[in-house]
């Protein structure tokens, strides 16, 4: 079986449309081209002479990855990017040597051009396969069961790789504080996107409350695009006023769904769009060009607001999404 690459688009996915266009790609560019460094001991020497106050650890890592991404990765190598906003990952195959090319991808300039093959959407996949794409590295390398998930869920098929494939693999790396935060963060996308729509029309309103507003879902029927009114008194007769549209589906929300969103508000509104499936680039731009505020929500920014506001979640509402918090020790 080939060889197959998680390549991290940037922190939180920022550069998921210049990898789509058919390249993957990783920082460190003070470095220069990578072409010129014979060797990952030279990777490491000049890694020293730039970043001289690095800690060993991080050192090591960051020459570790360099050095796999120059050397090891090879042409029809398999490549795996994630996109947190829609939750699908991007499955490629690299088609091209390295470059350094600082134009390509944004801030990146470590590139492989890359042959986009398809989308697999994280909910279609196996407990363990999730768990072994978590880890927040730069560039790590698949396991075999991991490979063959991704392959038979792109092909079209039930996912067939069970918990039990990643028993018995050795453990690449060893897990940082950041890597549990990631996988959280996505275990906790997971069961929000397990709800149904009404549970997250209600998920929604619950934060509402646990922001310190009154928040209702509106009453089925008629409702012009408003699932839940939040506002500081209940009513609606106190600014802010916010109405808020919910949308729990796959695919991302384009610009004709937040103009009808946008009719749908008053003077005085303050409008949320909230969609599981992410939001197309026009929808975005939508957005920003409103008269009235509105705010974007994709699955990702949901996650992250249930967690900053769980400790204030009534017992409903932590109902949907049980948690519970866990420690870590300090500078470990």
């Amino acid at each position: 079986m080939k060889n197959g690459w998680m390549v991290r688009a940037g922190e939180g996915g920022r550069l998921i449309e210049d990898f789509d266009k058919g390249f993957v790609a990783i920082g460190w560019n003070e470095l220069g081209n990578l072409n010129e460094l014979k060797s990952k001991k030279d990777i490491a020497k000049a890694y020293k002479i730039k970043f001289p106050e690095q800690k060993p650890g991080k050192e090591a890592l960051a020459v570790s990855t360099l050095h796999k991404f120059t050397s090891i990765v090879q042409r029809g190598d398999l490549a795996v990017t994630y996109d947190p906003s829609s939750r699908n990952y991007l499955v490629g195959e690299i088609v091209g040597d390295y470059e350094f090319n600082p134009q390509t991808v944004g801030g990146y300039a470590n590139i492989r051009e890359t042959k986009w093959l398809g989308k697999v959407s994280r909910d279609d996949l196996k407990q363990a396969t999730k768990n072994s794409l978590g880890s927040v590295m730069t560039l790590f390398a698949l396991k075999e069961h991991v490979i063959k998930d991704l392959l038979c869920v792109l092909d079209g098929n039930t996912s067939v790789a069970g918990v039990d494939d990643a028993s018995g693999e050795d453990v690449e790396e060893d897990v940082s504080k950041d890597d549990v935060i990631n996988q959280s963060k996505e275990l906790i996308k997971d069961r929000i996107n397990a709800l149904d729509p009404e549970e997250m029309e209600e998920l929604v309103a619950a934060l509402f409350q646990a922001m310190g507003y009154r928040a209702r879902v509106s009453p089925k029927g008629p409702d012009r695009g408003v699932d839940v009114i939040a506002s500081p008194d209940g009513l609606g007769l106190k600014e802010p006023r916010i109405k808020a549209e919910v949308k729990h589906r796959n695919g991302s929300m384009g610009s004709q769904a937040i103009r009808s969103f946008i009719g749908a508000l008053r003077p005085g509104d303050r409008g949320v769009y909230v969609s599981t499936g992410g939001f197309s680039r026009e929808a975005r731009y939508e957005a920003e060009r409103a008269n009235i505020p509105l705010t974007l929500v994709d699955i990702d920014e949901l996650a992250s607001l249930v967690v900053d506001f769980y400790e204030d979640f009534d017992l409903d509402g932590k109902a949907l999404v049980p948690l519970v918090r866990i420690y870590w020790p300090v500078d470990y």
